[in-house]
């Protein structure tokens, strides 16, 4: 049964993929697809920063330079690189016990020195640009530090918004697991990319994936084999917006390169989603 008409998935991409899908959804707005009009959004990591300015009915458009918090001298994030090295290494052999490794990867992200998590909860203000939950149904999905596990924040959940936004960010050895009502909490792409299976119930979902060509298509689909949407669409960066991006998902260089791509992306992406996103369909 859907009991969702159009649903949103937006994944992890870094800083240089936050860029890029703030473009995508200007450009997409210009053609005609409105993605902040979505049901549901489900927001990951960087997902959850694009997420949150769609769902309060932001103009993308404001992204296309970087934004900083306006307390802030604009002192970049504190990396931990050790940290940071042995997160992915645990990562990388993760596929035997997943749940151990983001359990062992909570464990780093505890000890890494990052900085405070006030200063990048005011980084995450500034660049979602919001302070209360939308009406719109907004997902942001994040993991516990201690269990491994997946947790979902909403509306309902008593998390303040650039709370949530910041602890989907938080990513080991580069941001600071962020505290909600006393416990710790890291990146949600730790467990998924998307997460998009936290769209079920939707007939049309769209999964935009700024990540889709680092990683085995295996996992998308077994999020979407959960989801179960009637009509599935997924975007992702095309080999231009590839190459704009670079080797570095981090280098805040590359934004307003990732940005333009997106933008540049948004005319072929309007013709592919238009039809599912403007019919949609209020009967099962």
């Amino acid at each position: 049964m859907h009991t969702l008409d159009r649903a949103l998935a937006l994944g992890a991409g870094g800083p240089v993929g936050a860029a890029w899908m703030a473009g995508l959804a200007c450009g997409l707005h210009r053609g005609g697809v409105d993605l902040g009009e979505a049901d549901l959004i489900v927001g990951t990591s960087t997902g959850a920063i694009i997420g949150t300015v769609l769902a309060t009915g932001q103009d993308p458009g404001r992204l296309a330079t970087p934004v900083r918090p306006a307390d802030s001298d604009g002192t970049p994030p504190q990396v931990d690189g050790r940290r940071l090295a042995e997160a992915f290494a645990v990562l990388g052999r993760a596929a035997s016990n997943p749940a151990e490794a983001r359990r062992r990867v909570g464990r780093i992200a505890l000890a890494a020195e990052t900085g405070p998590e006030q200063a990048h909860i005011a980084r995450m203000r500034a660049l979602a640009g919001a302070d209360q939950w939308p009406d719109r149904k907004l997902l942001i999905a994040v993991v516990d530090v201690e269990t491994g596990e997946q947790e979902v924040f909403d509306r309902a959940t008593g998390a303040p918004l650039p709370s949530a936004v910041a602890a989907s960010t938080a990513f080991p050895g580069i941001y600071p697991p962020i505290t909600v009502n006393g416990r710790r909490y890291m990146d949600g792409s730790l467990r998924s990319a998307t997460n998009a299976a936290l769209a079920a119930g939707a007939r049309t979902l769209v999964v935009i994936d700024p990540q889709a060509h680092l990683f085995p298509r295996e996992l998308l689909q077994q999020e979407l084999a959960v989801a179960g949407a009637h009509t599935v669409l997924t975007i992702e960066p095309d080999p231009a917006s590839r190459r704009a991006f670079g080797s570095d998902l981090s280098d805040r260089t590359a934004w307003e390169p990732a940005y333009r791509a997106g933008l540049r992306q948004a005319t072929d992406a309007a013709e592919q989603l238009r039809p599912a996103w403007r019919t949609g369909s209020h009967t099962d």
